[in-house]
């Protein structure tokens, strides 16, 4: 496992993620996902550490209410949130994260704009077989 650190882009919100070194991300279509750029690497919450800027976060909630969005107040960039179908770990934004050149990053599309019939096709994570949406 490789520790890496990212976070938001003011700084304030800084985070520390511990990863394999091969990992799978989801470039997602829905309607938040790609209006801003976010590349899902789900990590399990042991594996997730906030580092500072627990104040710094707001929330944002839409469709279903599960997902908790969480935004830097301060630069308005998500780089982390807890979404609905991992809502015991974190979907950690890649684009924001600081990554070790040894890391291969496999990257996947799903399609998000139809979560509800795809999220089945979503590849695994090691601990409950489960991924981004």
């Amino acid at each position: 496992m490789h520790k890496c650190l990212g976070g938001c882009h003011c700084g304030r919100v800084k985070i520390e993620v511990q990863i394999p070194e091969n990992i799978i991300v989801h470039r997602c279509n829905c309607s938040i996902c790609q209006k801003s750029g976010y590349l899902h690497l789900i990590v399990e919450a042991e594996n997730f550490k906030l580092l500072s800027g627990e104040e710094s976060l707001t929330d944002y909630s839409f469709h279903t209410g599960v997902a908790r969005h969480l935004f830097c107040q301060h630069c308005g960039i998500k780089s982390f949130y807890i979404p609905r179908s991992h809502p015991r770990g974190f979907s950690v934004n890649l684009n924001c994260m600081e990554l070790p050149a040894e890391i291969e990053v496999t990257v996947e599309e799903f399609d998000g704009r139809n979560w509800s019939e795809n999220r089945k096709h979503l590849a695994q994570s090691p601990a409950d077989k489960t991924r981004p949406g």
